[in-house]
């Protein structure tokens, strides 16, 4: 007589075959790690839009600081022209948060994220933490260009640090929804063109607002580039309180503006979505 197979004597409920809840912890850090790898080689394969990001605003503070210190003063002049260019040209690279989105959804690789166990979070966040990198590495090379060459004080760098890296979540923030709302590169670069030029001009980076009408000062804490130019201004004269507000509106207008890229991402089930 054949005995019974072994399954069969077993008494009690299956065991599960999931895995430990330490292994799910483990395969996410490798699948966002995995993520950052693939996005930081795809940015490295094409280091045009970065380089010009990088190479740009060196030029352009060079060439119209005489303008601000002859309107301005030395020092004034010079703390107007780094902060106007580091806000400016940080806007402009949103380009490369955007990009990182709108490349995969125009090479139909987007398709193939949907059909992966990927979280939209978690996309998110592989494409970010390159692109954050670069953003940070852009601003502080125009600060220390500034310090090395024109002698910009920088008495309180922690509290800058602060400020960079509020602003920085808040163009990642900003970059992200540009990718996943429009639908074609020419749209992209329009929005972010024009959008980084007003942001700017409305904050006071490119001229301080004393020197513009009224109504602008009055609109002007719309912009999240008002408050960065205001973080900055405050965090190089060492006001530790003006830096904490400044750097609270901007991870809330990060938060924000990060919140609504994921809604957009993510449909039933926490699944991606065509976009």
């Amino acid at each position: 007589m054949t005995p019974p197979p072994e399954s069969a004597l077993r008494l009690g409920p299956p065991e599960s075959t999931e895995p430990p809840r330490d292994s799910l912890t483990r395969l996410d850090l490798t699948r966002l790690g995995a993520l950052v790898r693939h996005n930081t080689l795809l940015m490295l394969r094409e280091p045009g839009p970065l380089l010009s990001r990088l190479i740009l605003p060196l030029v352009f503070l060079t060439l119209l600081r005489p303008l601000y210190l002859a309107a301005q003063g030395r020092e004034d002049g010079t703390e107007q022209a780094a902060v106007g260019t580091l806000v400016t040209f940080s806007l402009l690279a949103m380009s490369i948060s955007g990009s990182a989105i709108l490349t995969e959804r125009l090479g139909h690789t987007w398709d193939r994220l949907r059909g992966t166990p990927l979280h939209p979070a978690e996309l998110l966040a592989g494409k970010a933490v390159p692109v954050f990198a670069a953003l940070l590495t852009q601003q502080l090379a125009i600060l220390g260009f500034a310090v090395a060459a024109f002698g910009l004080p920088m008495p309180h760098p922690l509290l800058v640090l602060g400020v960079l890296f509020a602003w920085s979540c808040t163009l990642l923030g900003l970059g992200a929804l540009l990718g996943v709302v429009a639908r074609s590169m020419s749209e992209l670069s329009a929005s972010y063109d024009i959008g980084g030029m007003l942001l700017s001009s409305l904050g006071g980076a490119m001229v301080p607002l004393a020197a513009l009408p009224g109504w602008v000062a009055a609109v002007a804490p719309v912009s999240p580039g008002y408050w960065a130019v205001r973080g900055l201004h405050a965090a190089l004269a060492g006001d530790a309180g003006a830096v904490g507000a400044a750097c609270g509106v901007l991870l809330g207008a990060a938060a924000a503006c990060g919140s609504l890229a994921a809604v957009r991402l993510q449909g039933q089930g926490g699944r991606l979505v065509a976009l």
